[in-house]
């Protein structure tokens, strides 16, 4: 696997969303969840989004459970607390893994091309991976890192 495009991941309502689709584009990967004290950086996501989806860039939140137990509803509950109370109108995927033996492919790669500081492992919700146009991962940012902090390299992967 040399990029995202080579793979798929289901939607937050079951069907099935071919990253390929998004070849040429801007993307950033989020491990979310709805209960975590970071939950609030959905509004700066989707600020982000807004700003700039028509230059190119995409957002995928991918709901996780993996961290203190802070995503634990279901797909409708998932998405009435993204929609209702933070207007997230970016892609959200399926609840999945993002480390251990289930991990979904697509964060192993993720972690394998921009690992950590201290280990692959993603630490928390809301660790961001920002991936090129090329699908290749470029960088990854801290779960504390807030989204306006990511836009100039945003503007720089889509310029480039």
């Amino acid at each position: 696997m040399t990029s995202i495009y080579n793979f798929e991941i289901n939607s937050l309502q079951g069907k099935p969303m071919n990253l390929a689709d998004y070849q040429g584009k801007v993307v950033l990967v989020v491990n979310t969840a709805s209960k975590c004290g970071l939950t609030p950086q959905y509004e700066g996501l989707q600020a982000l989004y807004e700003k700039y989806r028509d230059q190119g860039l995409v957002i995928v939140g991918a709901p996780c459970n993996q961290f203190a137990g802070q995503e634990p509803g279901d797909a409708s509950t998932i998405e009435g607390s993204c929609l209702v109370n933070y207007g997230v109108s970016f892609p959200i995927t399926e609840k999945i893994d993002v480390n251990g033996k289930n991990a979904h492919p697509l964060f192993a790669f993720l972690k394998k091309e921009a690992p950590g500081t201290l280990s692959n492992a993603v630490k928390w919700n809301f660790t961001k991976f920002l991936v090129g146009k090329d699908g290749k991962p470029i960088k990854r940012y801290a779960p504390t890192t807030k989204p306006e902090d990511l836009e100039k390299d945003v503007v720089a992967a889509l310029s480039a």
